[in-house]
């Protein structure tokens, strides 16, 4: 996960100044001495490390501790607002065309994931604002680039504009008429990429830019490739004058020093940030957000967006009213599971959890693919034994077992799983308890925990 060396170092850092009345400037100079180490070894710029810990320096020195912190949090605090200010201070929001689509230019160098980030972006942009995009091939070089458009754009039923192995530039041109034509607001240009920056790509990419006049030029780069990504968007910002950034990876990336550097070595700020391999796992970048997640604060905003974005009232509602009369079964159980794993990986959501719980959940490893194996058992079911599980003779948990490539003792611990978590809801709602369906209404069994907490 993203900052999880600099976490624990920046933490570690900040247990020295516990129980200290007052800063002083040497208190203050021997943590940023650690916090600079950390930053270093996350891989954020040296310059960038250098002006950061002197301005945390400078606010620090003899700052007299609130009435409601301690000198830890105190510096805590500051380095909070800091961070948060080195990575842009607020989130930045793509341009739209007041009238007219809005055309988007995707850019980068090749293996950053553009053309899977072009998609995922178009479809964050339709669900959550209701736009109407096109993806348009662009790319005519790399071999299988329109295809591979085609494919992610067909995977979350987006229309694909492509004339072959044509004019790049003309290509752009022809696709912003049909999107006039045709009534779409978002134009997304998956362009080409190269291994590394040339004077024909740039040549390429200026004649396009002067064709269709641009609202955003976004460069995509991989968060894991640390200071080549800061010198990769240095070099495209120099030539062709790029709006913002998008990191993809920044999940594979422990480090996470690009997100730290890029907007104090360009002055462009990160808009997006990918946070895995599904097409859904693209959010926009808030600067404050990440700064908190940075300092083992968590993000209890984002994961609560991600509960209401996978939340459905309607389903909630009548869920609620099974639970309250005892007829929750195995199919609700099932609806359950799979709205949960909408909301992302589990291990990225317990990363959300602000101070050492998050930490501890997260480091516990649980095993996702359990999650997988339970949906598969439930689906290996009939309508009537998900909803009457009591009819599960031992032929057909044979039967069901054979179905989902589980055994029958798999079978026999989810419904023993299932038969504790009705207990439980009973016991609930025969106190009177409300149950809040949808927002982890009972207890979700059937994952195991690959190892122990510490």
């Amino acid at each position: 996960m993203a900052f999880e060396g600099l976490t624990e170092k920046l933490s570690a850092a900040f247990k020295r100044l516990r129980g200290k009345g007052r800063l002083t400037e040497k208190d203050v100079r021997d943590a940023m001495r650690e916090v600079r180490l950390a930053l270093l070894e996350a891989d954020v710029s040296y310059k960038v490390v250098k002006d950061f810990v002197a301005a945390v320096t400078e606010r620090c020195v003899g700052t007299d501790v609130l009435d409601s912190l301690t000198p830890a949090q105190q510096v805590v605090k500051i380095v909070n607002e800091e961070l948060t200010q080195l990575m842009g201070g607020s989130a930045a929001k793509l341009s739209m065309a007041p009238s007219g689509p809005t055309v988007v230019m995707m850019v980068g160098l090749q293996g950053a994931g553009k053309t899977t980030t072009t998609a995922k972006l178009a479809g964050l942009l339709r669900k959550q604002n209701g736009r109407r995009p096109l993806l348009v091939a662009c790319d005519v070089y790399r071999p299988a680039a329109i295809e591979q458009l085609r494919v992610v754009g067909g995977q979350l039923n987006l229309p694909v504009f492509e004339e072959g192995q044509g004019n790049p530039v003309k290509i752009a041109e022809h696709a912003l008429k049909e999107a006039k034509n045709h009534g779409y607001d978002l134009l997304f240009l998956d362009t080409a990429g190269r291994l590394h920056i040339d004077a024909e790509l740039m040549d390429e990419l200026k004649r396009m830019k002067q064709a269709v006049r641009p609202q955003e030029i976004l460069l995509v780069v991989d968060a894991m490739t640390g200071q080549d990504a800061v010198n990769a968007a240095t070099a495209f910002d120099d030539a062709l004058g790029i709006d913002g950034v998008i990191l993809t990876k920044l999940d594979g990336d422990a480090r996470g020093g690009a997100a730290l550097s890029v907007r104090a070595a360009t002055g462009k700020p990160v808009k997006f940030v990918g946070t895995g391999e599904k097409l859904d796992m693209i959010e926009p970048f808030y600067p404050d957000r990440m700064a908190s997640r940075i300092l083992g604060m968590g993000d209890m905003l984002s994961l609560i967006e991600k509960a209401e974005a996978a939340y459905d009232e309607k389903q909630a509602a009548k869920l609620e009213a099974k639970l309250r009369k005892n007829q929750f079964t195995l199919q609700d159980y099932y609806e359950q599971l799979r709205q949960m794993r909408n909301m992302g990986s589990l291990s990225s959501l317990l990363g959300m959890l602000p101070g050492q719980l998050g930490r501890q959940l997260q480091d516990a490893n649980i095993d996702e693919k359990q999650f997988s194996r339970t949906e598969a058992i439930i689906q290996s079911m009939t309508m009537e034994e998900r909803q009457n599980p009591q009819i599960l003779g031992a032929s057909r948990k044979r039967r069901i077992a054979a179905g989902c490539g589980q055994e029958v003792s798999d079978v026999n611990r989810l419904l023993k799983q299932f038969e504790m978590l009705q207990q439980l809801t009973r016991q609930m709602t025969g106190r009177g308890g409300r149950v809040p369906a949808g927002r982890g209404g009972g207890r979700m069994h059937g994952f195991g925990r690959k190892k122990r907490l510490k």
